[in-house]
C-alpha cells in the first residue's frame, strides 16, 4: 500500500524540473522509512499508521497535481518553485511549512476514530518523531553532496537543531487538531482558512527572511548544486 504512495511521490519529483521537485523527492524517502518501521512492529498499530501515512500523503498530492483546490500556503511554496535565489533547504522548508502547519492537524481529525477521541492515535504520532530523528543524518548528509554550508551547519549542532524545530512543528500541528476537533463542524471551515492564511505568513518569511538573513542566503546559495533535476535525484537516495 506504502509502496504505490512512494512510488507516486518519486514520480512526481523526478517529474519535476525545477525545485518542486526538492519536497517529494525528500517525502518519498521519508515515507518510505516509515514504510519500514512499521514492517519492523515499531507502531502499536502498523496498518493504521500506513493507512495514515498514506493519507497524509494525498494532501499534498491532490494540492500538487490539481486534484483539489490549492491552499494558499501550498501556491506560495509552488509559486516560487522556480527561484534560483533561493536556498534549497528554503524550498524543503516551504514544503514541509504547509504539509506539516496546515495538512497534517487536518489528517488527524480525518483519520481519527468515529468517537472524535484523538487520544488513541498519540502513541503512534509521536513515535513518528523518533523515526523522524534518526532519518535527519541521513538526509543532512544528503544536502552536504548538493549544498556545502549544510556540512558546516551539522557539524556544528545543525542536526539537532532541526529536530527539535521538527518536533515542535509536530507538537503544534496536534494541538491545532484537537482544537479543530473541539470546532463544531460548522466551524471548521472558518478555522482551516483561518490557519492556511498564518501557514501563509509562515511561507513568505521562509521565502522572504529580509536583511541581513537575506544576505546570508546569497551568499550560501553561491555553495550550491544549481540543476534542479541533479538535486532531486540525490535527495531520492536510494529511491532514484
Amino acid at each position: 500500500m506504502l509502496a504505490t504512495t512512494i512510488d507516486e511521490l518519486r514520480s512526481i519529483a523526478l517529474d519535476a524540473g525545477d525545485a518542486s521537485g526538492y519536497f517529494p523527492a525528500l517525502y518519498a524517502r521519508v515515507t518510505d522509512r516509515i514504510r519500514a518501521a512499521a514492517t519492523d512492529g515499531r507502531f502499536e498499530d502498523p496498518r493504521r499508521m500506513e493507512d495514515f501515512a498514506c493519507a497524509f500523503a494525498r494532501w499534498y498530492v491532490r494540492a500538487r497535481t490539481g486534484q483539489a483546490d490549492v491552499p494558499g500556503c501550498w501556491r506560495a511554496a509552488f509559486d516560487v518553485a522556480g527561484d534560483d535565489g533561493l536556498m534549497i533547504v528554503q524550498h524543503l522548508l516551504l514544503g514541509i511549512n504547509a504539509h506539516v502547519n496546515h495538512d497534517l492537524p487536518q489528517v488527524v481529525v480525518e483519520r481519527a476514530p468515529a468517537s472524535g477521541d484523538l487520544t488513541d492515535l498519540r502513541a503512534d504520532f509521536d513515535a513518528v518523531n523518533d523515526i523522524l530523528a534518526e532519518t535527519i543524518p541521513s538526509v543532512l548528509a544528503t544536502l552536504g553532496t548538493v549544498s556545502r554550508w549544510v556540512n558546516v551547519v551539522a557539524a556544528r549542532g545543525g542536526g539537532r537543531m532541526f529536530d527539535f524545530s521538527l518536533r515542535i512543528a509536530r507538537t503544534r500541528a496536534w494541538d491545532t487538531a484537537v482544537r479543530l476537533e473541539r470546532t463544531a463542524p460548522a466551524d471548521r471551515p472558518e478555522y482551516v482558512a483561518e490557519l492556511d492564511g498564518l501557514v501563509r505568513v509562515l511561507a513568505y518569511l521562509v521565502a522572504n527572511p529580509g536583511a541581513p538573513a537575506s544576505w546570508g542566503v546569497a551568499v550560501a546559495r553561491r555553495l550550491e548544486e544549481h540543476d534542479p533535476r541533479t538535486v532531486t535525484t540525490k535527495l531520492l537516495g536510494n529511491l532514484a
